[in-house]
């Protein structure tokens, strides 16, 4: 020991009254309690007096799990839940967060406490809101409009709106909105002037086919949307600020001709979707700058739009599947490069059943020749298939025709 040392081991600033996390400001352990599940972060109230109330202050609130199947009833939940919610008050919420699981059917009870749930958090000012319903069956939000100056981001799984719900005017600040697995069924309008990123998963929407309707999206501001495995395709009104969209329409669309050899056909897809003789979605897709559109072979609703087909005057870059590339038939191709008179690169995914392909050749233009058709700025061309037979060389002759080369 050195003369002056004290005998006593000194204790580490970070250990001793007052350090460690015990340091950091009540806002600052609100915030890190918010990461807890709530149930976690009620208990920390035994830690010490300064943390017997710091739970409440949380300005995130995670009830059950919306990550994987096994959400908690809302039976199970409901005690807990419901002394949270009063005991927090009006306390401000930055992101919440429902997961709810059930081996059965849904209560009416069960519906009930939930959506009261979801309105008193949209009263505390939460800005990030997700449900996500692990169920047998649909769980049903009121119908009655959100009415919030807060609420930015909306995430919504397997839960059955309804008009009123959908039509965002009472919340001029949501921006994000994203709906998984939702019944749609009693909808025919989604309404937001401040929404800019959508996304539709797996959303069913029953058909009557005496009675043939489509939800119709009223979305100005829009920047991206994503549009996934919807059983009827909606109709898109202008979206003038729209950067990027992807669109696949699947097998389980709702939107295929019966007579797709009869040319003279009249039924209600053929002779214009809308009912009006106008395009359902190029119209609304054609501010894109970026546009990735896949669609199921049987399908008509792409090739249906392009009798009317807009101007894709912003359009720098277009992914398209095989369905745009029939055999002996490239019109719907052609038709679309046609009207993108700035596109910058053209890529085509053929003939695969997944997103890994073994083949990828690049397409050049012959400087010299170049058609005057298609966009003089297309400098990159990808064609990606799992092998080149003779489809994809039927592809291959036809973009010659634009004088367009592949090495591979």
């Amino acid at each position: 020991m050195h003369p002056g040392e004290s005998s006593k081991r000194s204790v580490p600033p970070a250990l001793g009254s007052g350090g460690c996390i015990d340091a950091l400001p009540d806002g600052v352990l609100g915030h890190i309690l918010g990461f807890l599940p709530a149930p976690e972060a009620v208990r920390t109230c035994v830690l010490a007096r300064r943390w017997r109330h710091l739970w409440r202050t949380a300005t995130r609130l995670r009830v059950g799990n919306c990550s994987e199947y096994d959400g908690t009833s809302v039976k199970e939940q409901r005690e807990f839940v419901d002394h949270l919610l009063l005991l927090r008050g009006s306390s401000p919420l930055d992101i919440c967060e429902f997961g709810i699981g059930e081996s059965h059917e849904l209560h009416s009870d069960d519906v009930s406490w939930v959506n009261l749930w979801f309105r008193h958090v949209v009263m505390c000012r939460a800005r990030v809101l997700r449900l996500h319903v692990f169920c047998h069956m649909f769980l049903e939000l009121d119908d009655l409009p959100l009415v919030s100056q807060h609420l930015t981001k909306l995430y919504l799984c397997y839960v059955r709106v309804q008009n009123s719900f959908l039509n965002f005017s009472s919340c001029p600040a949501l921006e994000h909105l994203e709906l998984v697995d939702c019944d749609l069924n009693y909808v025919d309008k989604i309404a937001s002037k401040s929404l800019k990123h959508l996304s539709l998963t797996d959303c069913g929407f029953e058909q009557v086919f005496d009675q043939f309707c489509r939800i119709r999206i009223y979305t100005p501001s829009l920047v991206s949307l994503h549009l996934d495995s919807f059983e009827t395709t909606p109709i898109f009104d202008s979206m003038p600020s729209l950067v990027k969209a992807f669109v696949r329409i699947t097998e389980g669309c709702w939107d295929f001709c019966y007579k797709p050899d009869d040319l003279d056909c009249t039924c209600l897809l053929c002779d214009g979707s809308d009912s009006r003789g106008s395009s359902v979605l190029l119209k609304g897709l054609s501010q894109a700058q970026s546009l990735v559109l896949i669609s199921a072979p049987n399908q008509i609703t792409f090739k249906s739009d392009l009798r009317w087909c807009p101007m894709f005057s912003n359009l720098k870059t277009l992914l398209l599947n095989d369905y745009w590339c029939t055999p002996d038939d490239f019109s719907a191709l052609a038709c679309i490069l046609e009207y993108s008179p700035v596109l910058a690169k053209l890529t085509l995914e053929l003939f695969s059943e997944g997103p890994k392909y073994k083949v990828e050749m690049k397409g050049r233009y012959n400087l010299m020749e170049r058609s005057a058709k298609i966009s003089e700025n297309l400098n990159i061309v990808e064609v990606k298939c799992q092998v080149v037979d003779e489809r994809v060389l039927e592809v291959l002759k036809f973009l010659c025709t634009f004088n367009i080369s592949f090495t591979f």
